[in-house]
């Protein structure tokens, strides 16, 4: 019989914690090595995904950088019995593993192979135990660096050059960088004249912190930049900021903002999303929610006939659980972008009273209507109402950024398949070769959205899947 844990005593609460504490490494050490053995034996077909990283972020808990780093320790660990000996025991933690083991892939060019075994059998030592300190061990191995890695010193060196940039669980960019002394000259010279203090014009000092100004400039750099007509080309057009909104929000938006755009004057920001904007050629606007024409003139103020200024409780019930409902679909935020997500109705405000508008009609069900065309590839515009629908690559579990993707034929072009919004897909390289060189198949479901069918060896009963946007709890 298993005792409760307020039922232990402080010393078996000290003993249990330690114990399972060394369960979780000797379990985190066989993970690694099943991972191992699936990127050796398990096919690309089966696993839908280029490498077991993509199919442990779709198929458990960890994060996309979690599941690579745990795939980069399967392989590298396969050369270096004695660091894979430490961790399948239990005496060194994985991070200190994929320290060590960074550093015997790519050694210092100066130091012998002998002296290599003799510093990798000494990092060991020092990662051995609850007494290892991470400091020791980079301070080590940033000695071994400078002592043997060549002429070239580690300020100088470019090849050490990193940046990481990830999105956070609340929506953020954090971005962490380790550059050469050069590259990094080049970063505090642009941003040097933008980030001196700016008293207000009444002569209030700036309150903001050294931080905050280069933050501030930074972000000013990348206005210039997208600005810029000499950037290159990516997905057929060149980078801007896109945000994909709908037109019931654009006009609740633009009204309460008491502003009117015009669209020959703006450059910078593309709006797209269900939209949601209409385009035309005679086409009304529509509520996506409905699928009924939008009177843009229509008053927005509730019923005041009551006097107090709220719906009726039928009708505010209804609303309620309508919210709800689409708690976790498509109309989740009032704006979204295809790199970062969801964005406030505040900051959609603000990038929607200077931008320029894509029209793009859709159904109730999130789906642009079609927008048919005769030639082979797709058109800018299509493209844009393909990123409206599919947000990225739509294989599920991928979700690769749009810019990323292509746009996949459903019946093949070559089979006389129309390049129509029902016959395509938003595919990112791997699963666009993945769709064409094996038994996944993939359609357009009842909701006007792809659907993704796996070969038997993957699902037995080839159950469909939904794309990548689209999966996700829905509330009753």
């Amino acid at each position: 019989m298993t005792t409760e844990i307020w039922q232990l005593s402080e010393s078996e609460l000290l003993a249990d914690a330690a114990a399972v504490s060394h369960e979780i490494q000797l379990s985190e050490a066989r993970r690694i090595a099943l991972v191992a053995e699936i990127d050796t034996r398990v096919s690309r077909e089966k696993l839908g995904f280029p490498g077991p990283a993509g199919w442990l972020t779709s198929t458990t808990l960890l994060s996309p950088s979690k599941a690579t780093k745990i795939v980069a320790l399967a392989r590298g660990m396969k050369n270096f019995p004695d660091i894979a000996d430490a961790v399948n025991t239990g005496v060194m933690s994985v991070d200190h593993a994929a320290l060590i083991l960074t550093f015997a892939e790519t050694p210092p060019k100066d130091l012998p192979e002998e002296g290599r075994v003799m510093a990798r059998t000494a990092l060991i030592a020092a990662a051995t135990g609850p007494e290892a300190r991470t400091g020791r061990i980079r301070a080590a191995i940033t000695k071994l660096e400078d002592e043997f890695g060549g002429k070239t010193p580690p300020p100088e060196n470019t090849d050490r050059n990193e940046l990481f940039a990830s999105t956070t669980l609340n929506g953020r960019l954090v971005a962490k960088m380790d550059v050469d002394a050069v590259t990094g000259e080049k970063l505090l010279t642009a941003l040097s004249p933008l980030t001196e203090p700016q008293p207000a014009a009444d002569g209030t000092p700036d309150d903001r912190s050294p931080a905050k100004r280069r933050a501030d400039a930074f972000g000013h750099i990348l206005d210039q930049y997208l600005a810029s007509s000499s950037r290159p080309i990516e997905g057929g057009e060149r980078p801007h900021l896109n945000l994909h909104i709908n037109l019931r929000d654009l006009t609740d938006l633009r009204d309460s903002a008491d502003t009117d755009t015009d669209t020959d004057d703006i450059a910078d920001n593309e709006t797209s999303r269900a939209a949601d904007e209409s385009d035309t050629d005679g086409v009304d606007p529509v509520d996506i929610n409905t699928g009924h024409p939008i009177d843009t003139d229509a008053e927005t103020e509730p019923d005041r006939e009551n006097g107090s200024g709220s719906e009726g409780e039928g009708d505010r019930s209804e609303a309620d659980r309508g919210t709800y409902r689409d708690l976790f679909g498509d109309g989740t935020s009032v704006g979204w972008l295809p790199w970062m997500g969801p964005l406030s109705r505040n900051t959609s405000r603000q990038l929607a009273c200077d931008c320029v508008l894509t029209a793009i009609v859709m159904d109730e069900n999130g789906n642009p209507l079609n927008l048919a065309r005769t030639a082979r590839t797709v058109s800018a515009k299509q493209r844009k109402a393909l990123t409206a629908r599919d947000h990225g690559c739509a294989f599920p579990g991928c979700g690769k950024p749009a810019a990323w993707t292509e746009g996949h034929h459903i019946w093949h072009w070559a089979d006389g398949g129309p390049t129509d919004m029902d016959n395509l897909v938003l595919l990112c390289g791997f699963h666009h070769r993945l769709m064409h060189h094996s038994d996944w198949e993939v359609f357009i479901g009842t909701d006007n959205h792809p659907w993704f069918v796996p070969p038997a060896t993957v699902d037995p009963y080839r159950q469909p899947r939904q794309s990548h946007a689209r999966a996700g709890p829905h509330i009753a």
